[in-house]
């Protein structure tokens, strides 16, 4: 019996919560490898521990390198990103943990990579709702490093592997503790 959900969406897209565990990213009959934050899981997850939150993490949009990927398949809104798209990691600024226009004065992380690991950022719905100072920021599901190098606190896969799971309808990253 599978441990992830599958529900219909207005549209009718099926959409599928994916389980993340032990380095396996698993959902719609997809196995696939994946890698977390470089200090594992937690259930307490602050700013810049490098920890993924263990949750139900809600695909919120998909962000995308139009000039590398064609926009993916997949049933929440994709927007593609620009050199100047960036997010706010500054627990002090007014924008923590939302999306800003480079250049900012604010601690940030720029969306725009030479290195491809975010040619294709699945928003993922960690300390959305309301937004708490210091309770983590930019948690996405993205590209994986060539060697699998762990993340700051994102999921990440190959991009294939990205790009199958939007496919088949990812709705949300289950993290297990």
């Amino acid at each position: 019996m599978p441990i992830w959900r599958r529900r219909h969406c207005a549209s009718g897209i099926i959409l599928v919560e994916f389980v993340y565990r032990g380095g396996l990213l698993e959902g719609a009959g997809l196995r696939l490898r994946a890698v977390c934050g470089r200090a594992g899981v937690t259930l307490r997850k602050q700013e810049g521990d490098g920890a993924t939150p263990v949750g139900v993490l809600r695909l919120l949009r998909v962000l995308y390198r139009a000039d590398r990927v064609k926009a993916p398949k997949c049933g929440v809104p994709v927007e593609p990103i620009s050199r100047a798209d960036g997010w706010c990691d500054d627990v002090d600024d007014v924008a923590y943990n939302k999306p800003v226009r480079l250049p900012y004065a604010g601690r940030h992380e720029a969306l725009w990579r030479d290195d491809g690991v975010y040619d294709v950022i699945g928003v993922l719905g960690w300390n959305v709702a309301p937004i708490v100072p210091g309770r983590g920021s930019a948690i996405f599901l993205h590209v994986a490093t060539p060697d699998f190098a762990p993340t700051a606190g994102c999921v990440a896969l190959e991009l294939r592997d990205v790009l199958a799971c939007l496919e088949a309808g990812l709705s949300a990253v289950v993290v297990l503790g």
